[in-house]
């Protein structure tokens, strides 16, 4: 059977399992369902695929020769481009599951062509993860267990990688091939949690993230009432569309003929909210793929990505005044004697959260440690390969602990709190950088995993929610209130599902339009829902404990 065969006959595969999915007759469908990749577009494709994979492999090389780094082929190099695969076959599935949502009203509206409506979403999608702060990456990070992170290179660092990318790749794969519609960002949340349990448990204490607890609730509120604000915004500003402008334009309201377009101006928003969710998306859910990734290079190849060496030299210096100063103050605050393990009394209180009359001195002598360490050096430039990880480490460590004290309101004079923000930025500063090439990279993973599922997500998102096909205000009303939702998350650095506030937005557009939904869809929705967390954290932990005892 020739190539152009095989791909035909799944892509009919697909749009038959997404109109089954969808409890929808298959005939007639949408013209825009019908339509298949030729061999030009195959073979961009994978044209585009092998580039991509050329230049994230060359700007990894060039990191590591630019760093001065020794570049040996054997085990080492085999497990860190094995893991980059992995992730970036992570941010693939990711546009199976979610990047295709952003251009799933715009295609089945009419308003692009499926050819232009994807290469405008990947463009955003590159240009919003180009532009993207970080903070949702980092964020992610936050979550796992603090004393683990201080373990990246060792085989326990190595079995958290490899666990929550393979636990999170089998569960999106999984389901999507029984057609259930999930987030990723549930997914990698709880694989994330499976990985902070099952260590744990392991290492003699019990705990259900072992990580930043705060932080964790802040991401779980942010998944679970994103939906909400998806399903009640779009309804509200369908029924406000329909006030203002059912008399005026009666086409907005009916479901696409064919291959017509929407009016000029439905049509022009439609376009403007595509590009607007492809960004947010770009900006949000590829920050998660990032984050992996820094896990990955700083765990495998730390002398070139555990610190920012390319800081300038005034910067390290303002960090150490900040540090010095913030030892002084905390010895006043809390005088008493400097332990004996102080890294020891930090990792222990990540892990109880509780306050001891040991924690404050531990500090101090941590930061006494680093700005002597860091005045040998003069800059991050010079540290030695043999003292980057540990310097790392160092840095994690104290900002992790400011943190927590911040979370927990620890009441200190405005000064002293004042100088121990500073410093946990500063900190952060060095550690936290995101190479160009990684965001390059990650963007590339999302717009490709695009152009694969787009039609399946289309199918559903346009007619297996509803009962009735989805019109032109109604696609406009859900694809304005996804764009500004996830938009709104990004600016909080709070990682939500593409996938649950845009098809929330559809359902709640079909209930405001008194078309009703289709409830073998919405059980689907919400099963995958409930199930992801609890599978993924079971995935992670089973996982993590056999490459424990592999490794």
């Amino acid at each position: 059977m020739s190539h152009g065969s095989v791909a035909a006959v799944l892509d009919r595969y697909h749009l038959v399992e997404a109109l089954r999915a969808a409890r929808l007759p298959q005939s007639p469908i949408s013209p825009v369902l019908r339509q298949k990749a030729g061999p030009k577009g195959r073979w961009a494709f994978f044209l585009l695929l092998a580039a991509g994979l050329l230049y994230a492999f060359a700007s990894l090389y060039a990191d590591i020769l630019g760093s001065g780094a020794q570049l040996r082929f054997g085990l080492p190099l085999l497990v860190l481009g094995t893991a980059l695969l992995i992730a970036l076959g992570f941010e693939f599935i990711n546009g199976f599951h979610d990047t295709a949502n952003a251009v799933a009203t715009v295609i089945y509206t009419n308003a692009l062509p499926p050819n232009a409506a994807v290469l405008l979403s990947g463009l955003c999608n590159f240009l919003g993860v180009l532009l993207s702060s970080g903070t949702v990456a980092f964020a992610i990070v936050a979550l796992l267990p603090v004393d683990l992170m201080l373990q990246i290179s060792s085989g326990a660092g190595l079995a958290m990688i490899f666990a929550l990318l393979i636990a999170a790749i089998l569960w999106n794969l999984g389901t999507w091939w029984l057609g259930l519609p999930v987030s990723s960002s549930h997914t990698l949340i709880g694989s994330i949690v499976g990985v902070g349990l099952a260590h744990g448990l392991m290492d003699g204490y019990v705990d259900a993230s072992g990580g930043d607890w705060q932080q964790l609730l802040k991401v779980g509120y942010a998944l679970l009432l994103s939906p909400l604000v998806g399903f009640v915004g779009a309804a509200l500003l369908l029924l406000a569309l329909s006030l203002g402008l059912r008399n005026r334009n009666q086409a907005l309201f009916r479901e696409p003929q064919g291959r017509t377009p929407p009016p000029w101006w439905i049509r022009g928003l439609l376009i403007l909210t595509c590009s607007g969710v492809s960004f947010a998306h770009g900006s949000n859910d590829g920050q998660k793929g990032i984050g992996l990734i820094m896990l990955i290079l700083i765990g495998t190849v730390p002398l070139s990505f555990a610190l920012d060496r390319a800081q300038p030299q005034a910067q390290t210096q303002q960090f150490i005044v900040l540090a010095q100063a913030g030892e002084q103050a905390l010895r006043r605050v809390a005088a008493g004697p400097t332990p004996a393990e102080p890294r020891q009394v930090l990792i222990d209180y990540q892990r109880s959260e509780q306050v001891g009359p040991e924690l404050l001195p531990a500090l101090a002598a941590l930061l006494a440690s680093l700005s002597s360490e860091l005045q040998r050096y003069g800059s991050l430039a010079a540290v030695p390969q043999e003292a980057v990880l540990a310097l790392h480490n160092d840095l994690y460590l104290s900002a992790q602990t400011i943190r927590l004290l911040d979370h927990q309101q620890q009441r200190f004079d405005v000064e002293t709190w004042s100088r121990l923000q500073a410093l946990r930025v500063e900190g952060e500063a060095a550690i936290r950088f995101i190479p160009l090439w990684v965001k390059v990279t990650v963007a590339f993973a999302l717009g490709l995993g695009t152009l694969v599922g787009w039609r399946r997500i289309v199918a559903t998102v346009g007619e297996g929610i509803g009962k009735t096909r989805m019109t032109y205000a109604q696609g406009a009303a859900a694809q304005l209130v996804a764009m500004l939702t996830i938009g709104a998350a990004d600016g909080y650095g709070l990682p939500v599902s593409t996938t649950h506030v845009l098809s929330s937005g559809v359902a709640g557009t079909m209930v405001a339009n008194g078309s009703g939904l289709q409830w073998t869809t919405i059980r689907n929705l919400l099963l995958a829902w409930v199930l992801t967390l609890p599978a993924a954290i079971g995935l992670a932990a089973g996982l993590y404990w056999l490459f424990i005892w592999l490794l």
